[in-house]
């Protein structure tokens, strides 16, 4: 069982910064593959990041591309999201997720979700 913790969201002015975190129960941190997605109001959820469990792989959604890094800390168990040039339109709901040794970006093939944090971008 993994329990996932988000955090970091908030509000922030568009072209701005944010850093998400998402903290990681459970001795296997390093066995999971981590992503994050989101959701808006009346939108379905989408992906917007991974890293496999290794880390030698990342993922990027092409709305995020060269403006969101994903990384990972393995000695600390957390997953970071790095938002940079923030747009309204990245205003969502972002979750994390996490599922073992499977390298996806399909939200349907994750095992273990975390409750969200709201990141609203101000125009």
């Amino acid at each position: 069982q993994v329990q996932l913790v988000e955090s970091g969201g908030g509000l922030v002015q568009a072209g701005g910064f944010l850093r998400l975190s998402c903290a990681a129960s459970g001795r296997t941190f390093s066995s999971y593959t981590m992503g994050w997605f989101r959701q808006a109001p009346g939108k379905e959820r989408g992906f917007v990041a991974a890293i496999s469990w290794t880390g030698g792989s990342t993922y990027s959604g092409d709305s995020v591309k060269g403006r969101f890094t994903i990384s990972r800390d393995n000695n600390k168990n957390t997953v970071y999201l790095e938002m940079n040039s923030v747009k309204p339109e990245d205003t969502a709901v972002y979750y994390c997720a996490a599922v073992r040794m499977v390298a996806t970006t399909l939200a349907h093939e994750y095992e273990y979700w975390g409750q969200g944090t709201q990141v609203t971008v101000s125009s």
